[in-house]
């Protein structure tokens, strides 16, 4: 009797000994995959320049992403920048024959969807009138009414088209000009390089326009400030007019207020509007708009900055899948805002 109670103490205690291994082996396991899980939940942050601007992304991932980034943002400043003169624009500006790579036929294609959307408040073809003015990528010169007729002649996004993948221009001497719409589709063009890594939360900056999807580092929807109209912006404050809270929507602003001349004691503001040739002149300071993707955005507040603020509330109202947020001066010159009806969900403060 006693042999057998030995026996089962040691059968128990070698059940004991292999259940304790099992159990050590397990919670090591399962400490190292919360390890891997851990150091992916990381968020880092990547700065630089790009397109004449900066851009700052954060993003959470395991790795650093920086490298892939730059080259993405080459690819599309070789393809869309026109102060780059081995880029595809600048190939199609001089005539030179080129075969557009999908990134620019991407571009192109959604800047003539949205200019006629517009009826021409948005145009690519713009870029000889923003030079005359001195804004653009090549040195204006003094601006008479016969130098604007003369320019005009060259304006007009229906003059353009895509035959046998090329870009065919009906005079030689319309010149494209993307960068109301480059920095959003940068944005986007970042975006989908993260995405397709498997990043979940990340927000992308380039130049104020912003792609987000997820959450920031404190688990809630990120918070991108509407900077305030100054007319000073070289005194290194940068108020803000308002903060929104946004997940999976991209943002972009326009605004007249910080890129203008003075010539006599008239402001020249830097959106020029296509149809006219001249500066636009109304009392919209600032256009932010909200949609799914940036490329969309950016060229929606420019195109809104062209309108004046009626026009531009009118066709947000007429136009799903997008908001907007406005800066105007009243009548008595006070800085004012207003926001379509959706916008508000994106204003917590106001809540």
């Amino acid at each position: 009797m006693d042999n057998k109670l030995k026996i089962w103490k040691i059968l128990f205690l070698l059940f004991l000994a292999v259940a304790t291994i099992f159990i050590i082996r397990n919670n090591r396991t399962r400490q190292e995959k919360e390890g891997v899980k851990n150091a992916s939940t990381s968020y880092m942050t990547d700065k630089g320049k790009v397109f004449g601007t900066f851009y700052n992304i954060t993003y959470c991932a395991d790795s650093s992403m920086h490298s892939e980034i730059k080259d993405r943002l080459a690819q599309v400043d070789n393809s869309l920048s026109p102060f780059n003169k081995k880029s595809i624009i600048s190939a199609i500006n001089e005539n030179r024959d080129t075969l557009p790579n999908d990134m620019f036929l991407k571009v192109f294609t959604r800047a003539q969807e949205i200019a006629q959307e517009t009826d021409g408040a948005f145009d690519i073809t713009v870029a000889p009138l923003v030079n005359v003015w001195g804004f653009g990528f090549k040195k204006g010169y003094k601006v008479e009414e016969n130098t604007i007729d003369s320019l005009r002649q060259f304006i007009g996004y229906s003059t353009l088209s895509i035959e046998n993948g090329r870009i065919t221009k009906q005079n030689p001497q319309t010149m494209l000009d993307c960068s109301a719409i480059a920095k959003g589709y940068g944005c986007d063009a970042v975006a989908e390089l993260l995405c397709s890594k498997g990043i979940e939360n990340f927000m992308v900056e380039i130049g104020g326009e912003v792609v987000t999807k997820g959450v920031n580092s404190k688990g809630k929807s990120w918070n991108i400030g509407i900077s305030k109209p100054t007319d000073n912006p070289g005194t290194g404050t940068n108020e803000l007019q308002e903060v929104i809270s946004i997940s999976g929507k991209s943002m972009a602003t326009s605004g007249n207020y910080r890129n203008f001349r003075i010539e006599g004691n008239k402001k020249i503001a830097h959106t020029i509007d296509p149809r006219t040739g001249y500066p636009v002149q109304h009392s919209l300071l600032s256009a932010t708009v909200i949609a799914d993707d940036c490329t969309t955005a950016d060229a929606y507040a420019t195109a809104f900055m062209v309108m004046g603020l009626e026009k531009a509330q009118e066709f947000c109202n007429a136009k799903r899948g997008i908001e907007a947020f406005f800066i105007y001066a009243d009548s008595n010159g006070e800085i004012t805002t207003t926001m379509t009806k959706g916008f508000t969900e994106y204003t917590p403060n106001r809540k």
